[in-house]
């Protein structure tokens, strides 16, 4: 942490060399419209240009492309089982790290992935990354921070038609028809896409297909937004390549593409709608926002002939209204935004053997999930060049949930249920901050705050020591989070330093170790590190940026108590680095434009290595292999569109981005290789 810290210094205090444009960014995740480079954070937005610069495919290869942000990618196929991390929270990243699309949340309360593909590039007009905040707007789940996808607005005048449609490696086909019509107060738009890839590795077809439509209308001091989609996935599941040194095995060493289990398949299909209705008065504005959404997932896990199918579904609906205040007192002007939130999910899971079984299961679970919660946040311009930041959370979840089993149903096997549960918690969350521009180019900030996760369905439902199943409720985790930045600002130049600290008690996550209890709080844990990251704008043809994260994530006390059944007991986690975190963090990326209509762009990610997913006591002696992947995208405008080329993985290296340690025999761990070189071609036409 010292030489990070140094480093860090003279980083900022050197000369600067990175640059961007010096008007106002606005973000919403902040729930109302604000400029970025007024709040007392580390944020970064990626812009529309940016999106159309990177070679990445979907939303996690871009976002791993930023300061931070790490992915964790199982097949490498259009996102399909992908999460994403900031700031060294490893595998629960998914569950800290909150995302949103246009503002709501689109994290599930299960263990299940975001449906990245479901939100393909091609919709998208920017996203904004909020690091270390966001509890106090958004409450369980957003310790790390906020990532808002922010998709294109239906009200850009006149009409459009747009063709995407790209080919790549591995028989991947991909295509979006988007189109909209904007005229005075009233706009329109709605896409159709469809993707269909054989994927890297064997028995990973992946299909999927989506469907949206946005309309709006503006009267005056009155806004209705209306939003539908839908989406449908079949994949296929490869299953991961095995490796155990004792006994001579590695399905990686001898075929990387090979499929561990090429009966398993999984399916999803979603819908979604919402109504959000805003009204200003004077200057205040008033917003309510009314969302529902469903997800439908079916997988089936053959487990060497004694299989396992799961139908599980969930519905969630809510209500967000929330209302801005702006006012003044004295000399400080506020802007003081007042909300709630209510949501209520059902879940409801079938399990039997097989997929004809499902309308009489083995067990069925239904859970529900009811939340409340009401928030401030008050922005003070204490003097034009000084910003305060206050806020506070209270938020109350109930649970209720309840098991039957069916004795009679076809593949029963001395199945148990769990006994009826309920229960109520709460927590709260605040942050504190100040940013102050200590000149036209140099500002600074600070800030505090705490953050909380509630357990979700999926780490609810477990066996206890005695293999009977039961709901388990664990305590809710809470972090705590110290952070500091600067920034420079130049004609054609910026850097930004931030530091942070981060101690997290009653983390919840797997204890593997530990036969029976399943889902656990863990011990104490502490994230810190530095963030370096800027932006040169070197001539009118060439562009430069470049980042770089040291993240410490280790144990503070502790042991995992283990069990005869596992590979030991009592072990020892006490300042033990948290698996699937990466110390180091590189990033370098480029834009050139070669010529009037035809521009050159890469980037190039760095990751150090890391220790593998249930390896908390980091005794495997095997650690995820450092890996730096390059990619190029060649891109061409025409007056009907653009042409690109894409090379990913320019050099072809041999990486796996999560590895897990097997429980029970010492020596052996799984990995989910990904792909090497691929190239694909896009094409996109415009009528306007």
């Amino acid at each position: 942490m010292r030489i990070a810290i140094t480093v860090a210094a003279l980083a900022v205090f050197s000369t600067p060399v990175f640059s961007q444009n010096d008007d106002a960014i606005n973000v919403t995740a902040t729930r109302f419209s604000e400029d970025a480079r007024r709040l007392p954070a580390s944020t970064t937005v990626i812009a529309a240009e940016d999106i159309q610069k990177s070679a990445a495919r979907t939303i996690p290869e871009l976002l791993q492309e930023q300061t931070g942000i790490t992915m964790k990618d199982f097949f490498g196929n259009n996102a399909s089982s992908t999460t994403v991390d900031l700031r060294g929270y490893g595998v629960t990243g998914g569950q800290n790290t909150l995302i949103l699309l246009d503002g709501r949340r689109i994290t599930d309360i299960d263990l299940t992935s975001v449906q990245w593909s479901a939100i393909p590039l091609a919709g998208v007009e920017r996203i904004e990354i909020l690091r270390g905040i966001g509890a106090v707007l958004y409450g369980d789940g957003a310790s790390a921070g906020v990532i808002n996808i922010v998709t294109r607005s239906p009200l850009k005048e006149g009409a459009a038609l747009e063709i995407f449609g790209r080919t790549a490696t591995y028989n991947t086909q991909e295509g979006q028809l988007y189109g909209s019509y904007a005229k005075d107060n009233f706009g329109i738009n709605a896409s159709v896409y469809n993707f269909s890839s054989d994927g890297y590795r064997a028995n990973n077809r992946n299909e999927q297909q989506n469907n949206t439509a946005n309309l709006r209308w503006v009267f005056a001091d009155t806004t209705i937004d209306v939003r539908a989609a839908s989406d449908s996935q079949e994949l296929r599941l490869p299953g991961a390549r095995r490796i155990q040194p004792s006994i001579g095995l590695d399905e990686y060493a001898a075929n990387p593409r090979g499929a561990q289990t090429p009966l398993d398949y999984s399916s999803r299909d979603g819908k979604r709608a919402g109504l959000a209705l805003g009204q200003r008065f004077g200057e205040a504005e008033l917003s309510l926002n009314f969302d529902w959404r469903t997800k439908d997932q079916r997988a089936y896990f053959d487990q060497g002939g004694f299989p396992i199918y799961r139908a599980d579904a969930l519905e969630v609906n809510s209500f967000t209204p929330r209302l801005r205040l702006p006012f003044a007192t004295g000399a400080f002007s506020h802007r003081l935004t007042l909300g709630m939130d209510m949501y209520a999910w059902r879940y409801d899971s079938k399990r039997s053997d097989r997929p004809e079984n499902t309308s009489q299961p083995i067990n069925r679970i239904r859970a529900s999930q009811d939340t409340e919660a009401f928030y401030f946040q008050d922005l003070i311009d204490l003097t034009a060049a000084t910003r305060l930041s206050v806020g506070a959370r209270a938020e109350r979840v109930r649970y209720a949930a309840n098991d039957t089993v069916d004795p009679t149903a076809p593949g029963f096997f001395f199945n148990g249920s769990a006994p009826e549960a309920r229960q109520t918690q709460r927590q709260d969350a605040w942050d504190l901050g100040l940013r102050h521009a200590l000149s036209s180019a140099w500002a600074g900030f600070v800030r505090a705050g705490k953050s909380f996760r509630f357990v979700n369905v999926d780490e609810l439902y477990e066996n206890n020591a005695f293999f009977v199943p039961e709901f388990q409720f664990l305590r809710p985790q809470h972090a705590l989070t110290h952070e500091g930045g600067v920034e420079w600002r130049g004609p054609a130049q910026s850097l930004r330093a931030t530091l942070f600290q981060s101690d997290v008690t009653d983390e919840i996550h797997l204890d593997p170790f530990s036969t029976g209890v399943g889902n656990t709080n863990l011990p104490p844990s502490r994230r810190q590190g530095i963030e370096l990251d800027g932006n040169w704008r070197v001539n009118g043809q060439l562009s430069l940026r470049a980042g770089y994260a040291y993240t410490d994530a280790k144990f503070l006390e502790g042991v995992l108590p283990g069990s005869p059944f596992a590979i030991g007991t009592n072990m020892s986690v006490a300042g033990k680095r948290v698996p699937l975190v990466p110390t180091h963090k590189a990033n370098a990326a480029f834009a050139w434009d070669v010529a009037a209509k035809t521009q050159l762009s890469g980037t190039l990610t760095y990751l150090s290595d890391q220790f593998m997913d249930n390896d908390e006591p980091n005794t495997l002696g095997v650690k995820i292999p450092s890996y730096t992947t390059v990619d190029l995208k060649l891109r061409h405008s025409f007056d009907w569109g653009k042409l690109a080329l894409a090379v990913n993985n320019l050099f072809g290296e041999h990486y796996y981005t999560y590895a897990v340690r097997s429980a029970f025999t010492a020596d052996r761990y799984a990995v989910y290789p990904l792909a090497g070189r691929t190239v694909g071609l896009t094409a996109e036409f415009k009528l306007d």
